[in-house]
Formats: C-alpha cells, structure tokens, sequence
C-alpha cells in the first residue's frame, strides 16, 4: 500500500490518500513521530502500525477535550470515550497516559464532588452516591468525605424551612423522608429535629 497524499485538515488532523482510493484520518503527530510522506510504500504491518496509531492518537485527542469540557474520573473518561465509538483499550491507555501527565485525578475529581454535593445541602450518604454513579474508586471515598464540611447548618435549614409544628407527625415523615433522600443518617436527622425543638421551647420561654 502506498500513501499517494497527505492532506492537512485542521492545524492537528491529516488525511492520508491512499491508492485504492482508502484514506486514514491520523494527526500531525504520528505524521511526524513515523515519518510519514507522499510516495511511502508501507508494508502490511507498517500500514497496521500506522491506522494502529492515528486512531491511538485520535482518541487521546479526545480524551482531552473531553476533560476540558468536564471534570470526571478515569472511569467516567474511559466510559464516555467508549460510547463515542473509541476502542476500549485506547480509551484505556489514554485515560492512563492524562493520569500520568498529571491531568487527570480521581482523588481530586472526588474531593470536587464532595465540596460540590456538600455545598447544594446533601449529606454524605447521598454523596457516596454520587461518588460511585462518577466513577470514583471506593478506596478514595474516605478521603474525598474527610473533605466535607460539618452540614449542622444545612440539615438546620432545611428543617426549618420545612416544620412548623414538631408536635405534627405528618410534618415530622415528610421532613425525615426529605432528609433522608438528601443523604443523612438516622443520628443527624434527629439530632437536627432535637436542635430544632430546642430552639422554638427557647423562643417560647424568651418571650414569657
């Protein structure tokens, strides 16, 4: 097989014609780092090599606009490469070779999403959530949560904002489902409906 062309499609993508009429989209650097030029005659494997490489390169310069869009874990880096039609094994290597560049971090993709979910009022239970729907690695969990702050004031607000009567049962399910659904534990809510009880028996005697 013989490489008739290069055409120059982006200021980082080529197109080799090849005879036959067959072209490989690669990139300027496996051009380059292969030497590649009009006329080269290239063997069986030499052509495996190269198609082996521009789709290697191709998915790494996926990789990299995808995490520029969006933070993510390597997981959910490799998951999105495989659905946008890329080889589970590229996406694999490339996923490791951002990790290796210093570009990609689960252990600070995880304490993102804790600072984030901590931040809308969510506890822990319904961040561990969101940290396993995005890929982070279960061994990194307990450091990413050692980020999270203490959510008192959160689980205080939402209460207040949600019961006027502690005495009303109803009310009382509807706000534990609620927190519950937020992510925490059984202790926080009713620490937090304590908290709250105490405050309003603290309002009722300041005014007497």
């Amino acid at each position: 097989m013989r490489i008739i062309g290069i055409r120059q499609t982006s200021p980082e993508r080529f197109s080799l014609e090849m005879s036959g009429g067959s072209e490989i989209r690669t990139t300027l650097e496996v051009v380059t780092d292969m030497y590649l030029r009009s006329d080269m005659e290239l063997s069986d494997k030499e052509l495996e090599a190269v198609k082996t490489a521009s789709r290697y390169s191709l998915c790494k310069a996926r990789a990299i606009r995808l995490i520029n869009q969006q933070a993510m874990s390597k997981k959910g880096l490799r998951d999105k490469l495989t659905e946008k039609g890329e080889e589970p094994e590229d996406a694999e290597k490339a996923a490791d070779w951002l990790e290796a560049m210093g570009l990609l971090s689960d252990a600070a993709f995880g304490g993102m999403v804790v600072r984030h979910y901590a931040a809308k009022g969510y506890g822990a239970g319904r961040i561990r959530n969101e940290l396993f729907r995005r890929g982070v690695p279960k061994e990194l969990w307990d450091d990413a949560l050692s980020e999270m702050p203490v959510q008192d004031d959160a689980i205080d607000k939402f209460v207040r904002s949600r019961l006027t009567d502690p005495s009303d049962r109803a009310q009382i399910k509807k706000v534990t489902d609620g927190l519950v659904r937020r992510g925490y534990s059984w202790g926080e809510i009713k620490e937090a409906l304590e908290r709250f009880k105490a405050e309003l028996e603290e309002g009722e005697w300041t005014e007497q």
